[in-house]
């Protein structure tokens, strides 16, 4: 499957000044094998290293972390030279083993030469604990699940794509080729973007089997909660992971520590959360009190929402089937804005917009996300319907006056002057679409919104 980071490992490879690589992201989300055939087609040899499957490997770097050493002991044990100049060495699920991950910091200062990469399912947590890891000696990329883009991509709807990254101006697409979309993207809410899952579907035409593997997944993040956590943190780590779809699917997304336990305090799931999201499988949108430079500045880090790493998961936790989700009822409308809210935090995380931000005024107007572009603050809100009511958009534009508002929804693309609406699908396109400086060129189409 195509993934969009193999360009950026290709750029890691040819860099001069490159460093031991750390490959970040949740467990199942294709690390391991984006790795193995980016060693397949780029190198010669590929040294591969799972500590998971194999516990003695961690004795090839217990007695010395010299880079020298450890590469003479990888050599012994594999029964052959490693040559820098066409094998790449790849650390698999490193977290496991300490000393690994201590390691890399030697081998960009005594054999910089050589290609190291490394990855790992709680990479995030394990480097947080490494005390002695110094800053600046690894270089560090982050594997989400597969976005809508790849999603396409899997499916060969090249030309799709070429058309939605390719437009400049706001033109209304063919209803028919609109449609075509929007079906793709219902399937996607219910499929989601792990691998494994989306590779199930198109070898079996099979929901019923998708998702299974998305219970297999699930429960892997369960066992994760226990393995690397002690029991009284696994319990509240599983209390709070449960609580996140029922959270998203209310009017008021805010996230509440009374909707995880009952009188519960930030102080009892603070570290919780925090765990969650080193993890890579929660995504966390924080309150802007004010729409200004720097947005940090003006964070309210109290208040926020958590999203799911995946919308397919989140379906899965709710047990939906993909009626329900595909060919929506009544009694999906009470998730669906659940879903459409989820699945946009995923794809502007993936297209580069990775502090998500909302913002809310004290008479309850809220914009569900706020995005910098080419240093313009600009706020996006989600429709997960065909209603044209933008009265939050309206509200936050009389009291900031920003260059552009924009509405995400089902709807076909549509300008008019300030206001533009952008289509569920397209939002891999978002930077195309608001250009150089933010700014479109003021036109108007379609019905005005």
């Amino acid at each position: 499957m195509k993934r969009m980071l193999y360009k950026e490992l290709i750029d890691w490879k040819n860099n001069p000044k490159r460093k031991p690589l750390l490959l970040q992201g949740a467990r199942q989300v294709g690390k391991t094998y984006l790795i193995k055939e980016f060693a397949k087609n780029e190198y010669e040899n590929l040294i591969y290293l799972n500590f998971e499957e194999n516990k003695g490997l961690e004795s090839l770097f217990s007695q010395s972390l010299n880079a020298k050493t450890i590469i003479e002991n990888i050599e012994l044990y594999i029964g052959k030279k490693i040559n820098y100049y066409n094998s790449i060495i790849f650390f698999d699920e490193i977290q496991i083993v300490p000393d690994a991950l201590t390691s890399l910091k030697y081998f960009y200062e005594q054999l910089p030469e050589y290609h190291v990469i490394s990855a790992g399912s709680l990479l995030g947590i394990s480097v947080g604990k490494q005390q002695s890891f110094p800053v600046g000696k690894v270089n560090f990329l982050t594997l989400y699940p597969m976005s809508f883009l790849e999603y396409l991509y899997a499916f060969n709807e090249d030309l799709l794509i070429e058309k939605l990254l390719k437009m400049k101006n706001i033109e209304m697409l063919p209803e028919l080729i609109h449609e075509k979309l929007i079906m793709y993207l219902m399937k996607y809410l219910f499929l989601g973007g792990m691998p494994e899952v989306l590779q199930t579907y198109l070898d079996t035409k099979n929901v019923n089997s998708a998702r299974k593997i998305q219970m297999e997944i699930l429960e892997a993040y369960k066992r994760d909660f226990s393995k690397y956590t002690d029991k009284n943190q696994a319990i509240k780590t599983s209390e709070l992971w449960l609580s996140i779809p029922y959270q998203l699917a209310k009017e008021n997304k805010k996230f509440k520590y009374k909707n995880v336990r009952k009188n519960a305090r930030a102080s009892t799931f603070e570290q919780t959360i925090e765990w969650l999201r080193q993890a890579g499988l929660v995504n966390i949108a924080y309150n802007l009190r004010t729409p200004k430079l720097p947005l940090a500045g003006y964070t309210d880090f109290l208040k926020f929402k958590i999203y799911l790493l995946d919308t397919g998961l989140l379906g899965a936790m709710l047990d939906l089937s993909s009626d329900i989700i595909i060919r929506p009822n009544d009694y999906f409308k009470e998730y669906n804005g659940a879903f459409i809210e989820n699945y946009v935090a995923s794809e502007l995380i993936t297209n580069g917009y990775k502090d998500l931000l909302y913002w809310k005024s004290k008479n309850d107007a809220e914009v569900d996300f706020i995005i910098k572009h080419k240093n313009n603050i600009l706020p996006l809100e989600v429709k997960s319907g065909t209603s044209r009511n933008i009265k939050s958009l309206r509200s936050y534009e009389d009291k900031y006056d920003p260059k552009l508002i924009m509405r995400i929804s089902p709807r076909n693309f549509i300008q008019d002057k300030e206001f533009i609406n952008i289509p569920l699908y397209a939002i891999f396109a978002i930077n195309n679409i608001l250009g150089d400086n933010g700014k479109q060129e003021k036109q108007k189409i379609g019905d005005g919104g």
